[in-house]
């Protein structure tokens, strides 16, 4: 009799746990869970190329001014941070009042 009943109630967990775990999978797939994943994996590769952009930009201006120091040229009066040159602001927004 204890036998039986052990089987059973170990029949029933693994039912309840297969269950659950075929619940969440599925919620993982919904296209909405899809589209939230890509988006993160979107921003999270959006932050690494901006950090990569800025590491290249910062040995850039490094070795242009070790560059300029070994050749004699004397480095622009401060080009601004980390070397960026200002652009004009140009909106492309349509809906702006001109």
């Amino acid at each position: 009799m204890f036998r039986r009943t052990f089987w059973f109630t170990a029949g029933a967990a693994a039912g309840v746990w297969a269950t659950t775990k075929v619940n969440r999978k599925i919620r993982q797939l919904t296209p909405e869970s899809l589209a939230a994943q890509a988006a993160d994996k979107a921003l999270e590769a959006g932050h690494k190329l901006k950090d990569f952009a800025l590491d290249v930009r910062e040995g850039m201006v490094r070795r242009e001014a070790e560059l300029g120091g070994a050749l004699g040229i004397e480095a622009a009066d401060d080009p601004g941070p980390a070397g960026y040159r200002s652009l004009p602001y140009n909106s492309n927004n349509r809906n702006e009042d001109h």
